[in-house]
């Protein structure tokens, strides 16, 4: 989905954790790595994200338990029919460069063999991490093997692992290439320590560099766990610090702010971002849309769990109301747009259609916004936390507070403590949306 306030490529997952976020500035440089054991459903993936990256890779390289066990990364090495299905299906199911990245076998000879193999699929390049699937970083690259593979393929090879034994700054980098006879070089670790290694005027501050990544990571929104593990590798040695035990125990991005001295910045740029969000949600949307129907009542809202109680939702207090009022339950239609696959609902409710006009990253959120655009219309109380009375949360107390009344011997038993109700957190009695 396009999320207008960041400026950004998002692909949600289900639980509306992103997965993946990109941006226009780097649609024609990132490469999109995936792990994946099946052809079809890497083909799948790399079908979703092709249009805003440069190039999809596979990693048949990860020698991580989380990845081998599920067959996909190292496992791979010794399954060469399923790295060539994987590879075929991908070349000839998308239009951008296919590559995958490799570990080196037991010997010289069965790793070109490989090679030679996966050459033939038809990828643009191949990356090799020069050391075997049971070597660790401390083991030294090797080199040769790397080198063997460039003399035996006529396509790129992309040398990769010598952060440890090469890597200190931009000049090393060619050294590198030149001991592998590599066409490009791949850099992982020694990237994540020092970002500007890439600079040919030599590094930047680490200090500067931190400073640099964190305004990004507040520009983009980009969550906190993410952003504390890349700032734990550039500190390393200095996480003992005071300033590397704040970041260790940071649980949010403004507390990661706080420890670099960055707490004005956060401030001003997430105000600049709500406001905009604000401007956006305010402003007239021309959805271009197939549901602007002269008869459907409109708004532009959108359902954020947070400004509500635990478990009660608009749906929720839409429904309670159509009892009430002796009318038809609400009528849910919801139409996804192909364009971004975002999703827009519109309710019914005795015989008049609401909507927003924000489409929304789920189905289940197009529903609650067009209960609220309902709910405000009527001007019924939609359960916000704000709101001075909350009817449901009222009701489903007193349904507690009867069942108490009724049962209370039963419920003092010790065998039913566990049932004892607290206030507001009881689901008894109330429809789940």
């Amino acid at each position: 989905l396009i999320t207008e306030v960041l400026e950004t490529v998002d692909f949600v997952a289900p639980n509306e954790r992103v997965v993946f976020r990109t941006c226009e500035r780097e649609k024609h440089h990132v490469v999109f790595q995936m792990g994946s054991a099946d052809a079809e459903r890497a083909l799948a993936v790399a079908k979703l994200v092709e249009s805003d990256v440069a190039g999809i890779d596979i990693n048949m390289g990860c020698p991580k338990e989380y990845s081998t066990k599920a067959s996909m990364g190292a496992a791979l090495l010794s399954d060469p029919d399923k790295i060539e299905s994987i590879l075929t299906t991908l070349v000839e199911g998308i239009c951008k460069p296919i590559t995958c990245k490799i570990r080196i076998l037991p010997t010289v000879e069965e790793t070109v063999n490989l090679v030679k193999r996966i050459e033939k699929t038809g990828i643009a390049a191949i990356a090799v991490h020069g050391r075997k699937k049971e070597e660790r970083p401390q083991n030294p690259v090797h080199c040769d093997v790397i080198k063997a593979i460039s003399e035996a393929v006529s396509i790129p090879v992309i040398a990769n692992g010598g952060s440890h034994d090469f890597i200190k700054e931009y000049a090393d980098i060619e050294t590198f290439q030149k001991a592998t006879a590599a066409s490009s070089v791949m850099i992982a670790r020694a990237a994540m320590w020092n970002p500007s290694v890439f600079r040919k005027e030599g590094l930047f501050p680490l200090k500067d560099v931190m400073q640099d990544y964190i305004k990004y990571a507040v520009r983009y929104d980009n969550h906190y766990t993410n952003t504390k593990y890349c700032l734990c590798q550039m500190l390393r040695e200095q996480l003992e610090t005071t300033q590397g035990k704040k970041l260790h125990t940071a649980q949010s991005t403004q507390e990661i702010c706080e420890a670099f001295e960055m707490a004005d910045f956060y401030e001003e740029t997430t105000a600049v971002l709500k406001a905009k969000k604000a401007s956006l949600e305010t402003e007239p949307q021309d959805d271009g849309d197939e549901i602007g129907e002269p008869d459907v009542i409109k708004m532009a809202v959108r359902f954020d769990k947070r400004e509500y109680p635990p478990q009660i939702t608009p749906k929720m207090h839409l429904l309670e109301w159509c009892r009430k009022e002796k009318h038809p339950q609400p009528v849910y239609e919801t139409v996804q747009r192909p364009l971004d696959r975002l999703f827009c609902s519109v309710v019914t409710v005795a015989e008049q259609k609401y909507r927003s006009v924000l489409w929304d990253k789920s189905k289940k959120l197009a529903e609650q916004a067009a209960a609220i655009v309902c709910l405000r219309t009527l001007g019924v109380p939609e359960g916000k936390l704000c709101e001075r009375e909350n009817h449901l949360l009222n009701k489903r107390k007193r349904e507690d507070q009867e069942l108490l009344n009724n049962h209370g011997e039963d419920l003092s038993q010790p065998s039913h403590k566990k049932n004892n109700l607290t206030e507001g957190t009881s689901d008894l009695s109330v429809p789940k949306m």
